[in-house]
């Protein structure tokens, strides 16, 4: 059974493992290794991690199946991506990442229904994401939550660059 819920702070290692297990298995076979080791080591570091989940700015929520972690999801207040909402207030959806043995499993819907009613109740006019401009599987999941394509974009992984869609969902 899958059970959701906040990380605690001194939870930061095991989100910091899924975290790289999650994007390794995924995306690792684009990259070179120094820039895969570079942008881990960067991305996915405990101290940065533990300071996320304890900070207001940050809203986290993991999957676990017999005390394990097997997904999550991680929303933030701040913008990081290039976009420029006016007045509106926004809310990025940071990363929603599983291990692959739970792709098609629910996991990803009920996080996603999680970070909407985060965004609702935080008030916010829209989210936003940016998603790999080759991951059609993410792209047609996020479609069904009614985000569209507002622009191009990239990511950078090390020095590698990945050319992205940044998506937005209305949310009042």
């Amino acid at each position: 059974m899958i059970t959701y819920r906040a990380p605690r702070v001194e939870e930061a290692p095991a989100l910091v493992t899924l975290g790289r297990q999650s994007f390794v298995e995924t995306f690792g076979h684009l990259y070179r290794p120094e820039d895969l080791a570079s942008f881990l080591s960067h991305a996915y570091d405990p101290g940065g991690v533990a300071h996320q989940i304890a900070s207001s700015r940050y809203q986290f929520r993991v999957a676990e199946e017999d005390g394990q972690m097997v997904g999550y999801c991680k929303l933030g207040l701040d913008r990081s991506l290039d976009y420029d909402p006016g007045d509106k207030a926004v809310m990025e959806l940071r990363q929603l990442y599983l291990m692959a043995s739970h792709h098609g499993t629910g996991v990803a819907q009920t996080l996603m229904d999680w970070a909407l009613v985060e965004a609702e109740t935080l008030r916010a006019d829209e989210m936003i994401l940016s998603v790999w401009a080759e991951n059609t599987r993410a792209q047609r999941f996020y479609h069904r939550y009614g985000f569209e394509w507002i622009a191009d974009t990239y990511f950078m992984v090390g020095n590698h660059r990945d050319d992205e869609f940044l998506y937005r969902r209305i949310m009042r």
